[in-house]
């Protein structure tokens, strides 16, 4: 499996609608890409603003190229989600995982 990571910063105010954004938009086409298995939003206040870090999780390199182009490491940003984040990574991070733990009914 490989995560892909990314971040970005918002304000506190526009965490909500990021997050929704996600949940209505990204997520529904995510889960249509074969090869995709799951994501995270993670959230973390730093310095008067909000950090966010986005892990969506894979079977191989080429299934996350089904979703970002030939260029797997490219940030794959929506003109609606841009105008809610104050900055973000124009490249994204990806991590084979080693070892993962997660029994199967629990969180």
């Amino acid at each position: 499996m490989i995560v892909r990571s990314w971040s970005a910063r918002t304000t506190r105010a526009h965490l909500s609608a990021y997050v929704e954004h996600v949940r209505r938009r990204v997520l529904p086409e995510l889960r249509a890409i074969d090869g995709f298995r799951g994501a995270s939003v993670l959230q973390r206040e730093v310095d008067g603003a909000v950090e966010i870090v986005v892990q969506t999780q894979w079977d191989s390199l080429e299934a996350i190229r089904r979703f970002a182009g030939a260029d797997a490491g490219r940030a794959v940003v929506e003109d609606a989600a841009a105008a809610m984040l104050t900055e973000f990574d124009q490249r994204a991070k990806h991590y084979e995982v080693a070892l993962e733990d997660n029994p199967e009914g629990r969180a």
